[in-house]
């Protein structure tokens, strides 16, 4: 009787004993997404985990601490729409003899949409002017598009992507260069730090001008022979830099004829050319006058005059 009694006696020990050995702990609790369609995005900065404060045994705290739960979210019959949840209604598996003292947040908002994909495409910024002279012909981005897959909400709004600004403030010459997308912070988010190479193609501003009194040269001759006129007239475009540094314009050109085999005199056609010059674009001969000359030879009277005036 009295083995039976101390060994009651025991027991009822070792159950107040445990029973007192009661202790609090917090624990940081993953939130699980499960199940959610291929069709569907949550596309909120939703809460990824939640604060719980447990109550329990000791020793069994201390095997829930060394392997904390996780909180599932089954979403399999979800659909597009802002759903808000009740942290009190979750419930995670815990071992028996483990209350929940606290959960915070109250609550967890996720915010559904449909998953869509889309080519955006994508609009160069700038400022500023290029030199004097030169003109900014095109600006080309490669990609031109982006392919960018997301909440149907927030792509449906986006009718275009933005670069960072380009400076073009004194630009004389074509470029390429990178440069970054200005993205909201929603489409950071989706796409992440997106970079795209942009080509300024900077070329010369061109002025028409009336160029008199080019001299044609005669070519491909074996005698003495002379063109009546023996100048032209070119309208031209050219470069507004090439103007200013050159000092006769009638330099920029170059007329001919071929005189070649045949009979005298003849009709031949002149031909004009612009001077190339490093660094410019090429001359644009818009028309000359006159564009066929008269080619004859030259009489030995008219030889022996033009000798006697150099002497």
């Amino acid at each position: 009787m009295l083995k039976l009694v101390s060994l009651a006696l025991g027991i009822l020990v070792w159950f107040l004993a445990v029973g007192t050995d009661q202790m609090d702990t917090s624990l940081r609790i993953p939130i699980e997404v499960l199940n959610l369609p291929k069709n569907l995005v949550i596309y909120n900065q939703y809460q990824k985990e939640i604060s719980v404060t447990l109550r329990g045994p000791r020793g069994i705290i201390q095997e829930v601490r060394n392997r904390p739960p996780a909180l599932s979210l089954d979403l399999s019959k979800a659909e597009p729409d802002t759903i808000v949840l009740n942290t009190e209604t979750l419930t995670f598996p815990l071992p028996s003899g483990i209350s929940i003292v606290r959960m915070q947040p109250a609550s967890i908002t996720l915010s559904i949409d449909k998953l869509v994909e889309r080519e955006i495409p994508i609009t160069a910024v700038t400022e500023g002017y290029v030199a004097d002279g030169y003109i900014l012909k095109e600006v080309s981005l490669n990609p031109e598009n982006i392919l960018v897959a997301g909440p149907e909400s927030l792509i449906s709004q986006e009718h275009t992507l933005k670069t960072y600004v380009i400076n073009l403030s004194g630009l004389n010459h074509s470029t390429t260069l990178p440069v970054h997308l200005d993205l909201s912070p929603e489409f950071m988010e989706l796409i992440g730090e997106t970079t795209v190479v942009a080509k300024l193609t900077v070329t010369d501003r061109f002025v028409k001008k009336e160029i008199r009194r080019i001299p044609i040269n005669i070519r491909d001759t074996e005698q003495d022979v002379q063109v009546q006129p023996n100048a032209i007239t070119v309208v031209a475009g050219i470069p507004e830099k090439l103007i200013s540094e050159t000092p006769v314009l009638s330099m920029l050109f170059r007329a001919s004829v071929s005189a070649g085999p045949g009979t005298f005199p003849r009709q031949v056609a002149v031909t004009v050319n612009g001077v190339t010059v490093p660094g410019h674009e090429a001359i644009q001969i818009i028309s000359y006058s006159p564009t066929d000359v008269q080619i004859s030879l030259i009489e030995k009277e008219s030889k022996q005059a033009v000798s006697l005036q150099k002497d």
